[in-house]
């Protein structure tokens, strides 16, 4: 009877091993819970629900290299698909995304994309992990007491743990608010100023954070993530 009551969520298997016990906490279950009477009440809530994990489902979890921290969902009609900073083709790229692509073509003289898609990088093992997963339609931040930031935070510890070698990027403080997870011993932490509009003058731009991670990747002896945006 046990059994029949938990919680499997469709993810990638290798994740689903590693966290399956964080599904069963009773806080998961109260999430699931939450999501149920968000739609039942009549909201709308993006991503879709077959996207909620598409970070997760990109790659498996051996395959993760470098981790790029976001804070929620767009909140945007078509915006959110799963991964942070990302939108589908054809959509309009949004500002802290273009930041972000002028901080790469300054770092590493790459032409700046005309799409906001980032399964590129996904495939590659750049994991864009929101640490809220799911937001109420046009309410930012309306999901970030639901659960989410503890199933974010042991996904963190997870990689952590069990994984040596990892990028982390960490941009704004409450994406640096994160580092407490990670074991600077083990993995490689850049912090900087948020990408948005409204912080990126103050240390985002000139990071350098897109040819550091490749030089540490290099140092590992690993491939370089390629940060060009097929046209």
């Amino acid at each position: 009877m046990e059994d029949s009551k938990k919680i499997n969520p469709k993810i990638e298997e290798s994740w689903l091993n590693v966290l399956e016990d964080e599904f069963q906490q009773p806080y998961f279950k109260a999430l699931k819970q939450f999501l149920i009477k968000e739609k039942q009440d009549g909201q709308v809530v993006y991503p879709p629900g077959n996207l909620i994990f598409n970070a997760f489902n990109l790659m498996p979890f051996d395959k993760v290299r470098v981790v790029i921290l976001g804070q929620d969902p767009y909140h945007g009609a078509g915006q959110a698909h799963g991964l942070s900073f990302s939108v589908p083709d054809g959509v309009k790229v949004p500002p802290s995304l273009k930041n972000i692509y002028k901080e790469i073509n300054d770092d590493l003289g790459f032409d700046i994309p005309t799409t906001g898609n980032l399964e590129s990088w996904a495939k590659q093992g750049v994991f864009l992990l929101n640490a809220t997963l799911t937001v109420r339609a046009k309410t930012a931040n309306s999901h970030k007491d639901s659960g989410w930031g503890k199933f974010t935070d042991a996904v963190i510890r997870k990689l952590s743990e069990h994984r040596e070698g990892l990028v982390f990027l960490l941009w704004g403080r409450f994406a640096q608010g994160k580092a407490a997870h990670i074991d600077a011993s083990k993995h490689c932490i850049l912090e900087s100023a948020h990408p948005s509009p409204f912080s990126a003058r103050n240390g985002f731009f000139g990071n350098k954070h897109f040819s550091k991670t490749n030089e540490y990747l290099k140092g590992q002896g690993l491939t370089p993530i390629d940060w060009s945006i097929p046209k």
